[in-house]
């Protein structure tokens, strides 16, 4: 079965994510944006420095006595250098440079305005009718780490704001479907057996026809449970009651007749009769069976029931019944009458097809485990199958509805029950034996 994934969870995750990466997005435009924006100080930084450098470094060129020769600009402190310049003439040779700049990291010839190279950002401007040229340099690098802090700066917010939505979604979520999860809870809380309506006042709107619906569904089957009882009463007394009465007569008028003919007539008549009314039992209890009044709304303790049935048969059967039944309750949700008939099909059961010379074992554990077991033949696995159809059975010779296992099964599935059918039975090497098994 595939695993179902909680609405609270999904929008709880989902929104966090969102935001998330919304707030991603934001950082990383925010990051380009102020990057395009560092860039245009940097390079208005490098025409200022240019500008303000060039004046000084042609006046200390001009003045010089010894020539025109390279000269380094001296340093008041030792310290690292962003930007570093050359100053050239127009044929590229060196004039003046700031104390730490590389020569190499410039062009052979010196260029006017703005140029790039794979590790400097570069300005040019002249003077003095293009005879005297300065280049200032800044090392791209330094702008990458001045973007990475910025970014960094930026994004460190979220370390701390990513868990505080999460909580805060998770918070705000949780509060908007608290009546769902109610809602949920209610129904999962409640047995199989419980048609009172939900509670739907309290339910956001959009839930709100979910919940209308399934009290109308729920009040149409109580509806048709009921009906369905009702009738199963109704039938059970209108054709006990006419089959009883022409039961009695055919009795009666038995004793009366002397012919040995007349009386062997009779006497069939009079065992159809009493076969029609115990087929009409079986039948309305198959009915009940499968009208789905297999559980109650609460639980029940099933020894005493099982006791009582156990006992009644123990009358038609003396001494073939030997029953274990713990000292604890055992409780249930199935119908009380649901089980009796259930345990009462089983039993009698075993009683018509097991061997006559051995007890009937019924055991009823405290887990709610019940095992009915008798001896006799075997039934191969093909006929095993086939015994929970309607008016299947084993042993033709044996007299019987072939219902009892069909009710039985159609009992323990209504009240979410499996009923295993074995042979031979457990530890044997022959019998029958019959374990229901609540899921």
């Amino acid at each position: 079965m595939a695993t179902r994934n909680s609405l609270q969870k999904t929008l709880g995750i989902g929104l966090t994510l969102g935001v998330t990466l919304l707030w991603l997005l934001g950082v990383t435009a925010s990051g380009l944006v102020a990057q395009h924006e560092m860039d245009e100080v940097f390079d208005s930084a490098l025409e200022e420095t240019a500008q303000r450098i060039l004046p000084l470094a042609v006046t200390d060129i001009l003045n010089r006595e010894n020539g025109n020769g390279s000269q380094r600009a001296p340093a008041l402190k030792d310290h690292d250098e962003y930007l570093t310049y050359l100053v050239r003439d127009a044929q590229g040779n060196l004039l003046l440079r700031s104390h730490d700049a590389n020569p190499e990291v410039f062009g052979t010839t010196p260029k006017e305005g703005f140029s790039s190279t794979p590790t400097h950002r570069l300005y040019g401007v002249s003077a003095v009718s293009n005879t005297i040229f300065l280049e200032v340099a800044e090392p791209l690098a330094h702008r990458r780490e001045s973007a990475l802090e910025a970014g960094l700066a930026l994004l460190f917010p979220l370390i701390v704001l990513v868990p505080v939505s999460l909580m805060g979604v998770w918070w705000i979520v949780r509060l908007s479907l608290r009546r769902v999860v109610d809602f949920q809870r209610g129904i999962e809380s409640r047995g199989a057996g419980d048609l009172s309506p939900v509670a739907e006042d309290k339910l956001p709107r959009e839930f709100q026809p979910i919940a209308v619906a399934v009290n109308r569904l729920l009040d149409r089957l109580h509806r048709a449970l009921e009906s369905e009882r009702s009738f199963t009463a109704n039938s059970a007394h209108e054709l006990r009651t006419p089959l009883a009465t022409a039961l009695a007569k055919v009795q009666r008028l038995k004793i009366r007749i002397s012919d040995d003919q007349v009386k062997k007539d009779v006497t069939e008549i009079e065992e159809a009769l009493r076969s029609l009314s115990m087929l009409s039992g079986k039948l309305l209890e198959l009915a009940k069976a499968e009208g789905g009044g297999a559980l109650s709304q609460n639980q029940h303790d099933l020894v005493p029931i099982l006791a009582m049935i156990a006992s009644d048969l123990e009358e038609q059967a003396p001494g073939r019944i030997v029953t274990s039944m713990p000292e604890n309750e055992v409780n249930s949700f199935i119908d009380p009458d649901a089980f009796a008939i259930l345990v009462r099909n089983l039993i009698e059961n075993a009683l018509k097809h097991g061997s006559p010379n051995e007890p009937v074992e019924v055991s009823l554990c405290e887990d709610g485990r019940l095992i009915v077991r008798n001896g006799g033949h075997t039934i191969s696995p093909e006929q095993l199958k086939l015994l929970r159809n309607r008016f299947e059975r084993s042993n033709t010779n044996t007299s019987g509805s072939g219902l009892g296992l069909a009710i039985a099964d159609a009992i323990a599935e209504g009240a979410g029950m499996t009923l295993y059918l074995r042979s031979p039975a457990t530890g044997r090497q022959d019998g029958f034996e019959a374990e229901l098994v609540a899921e």
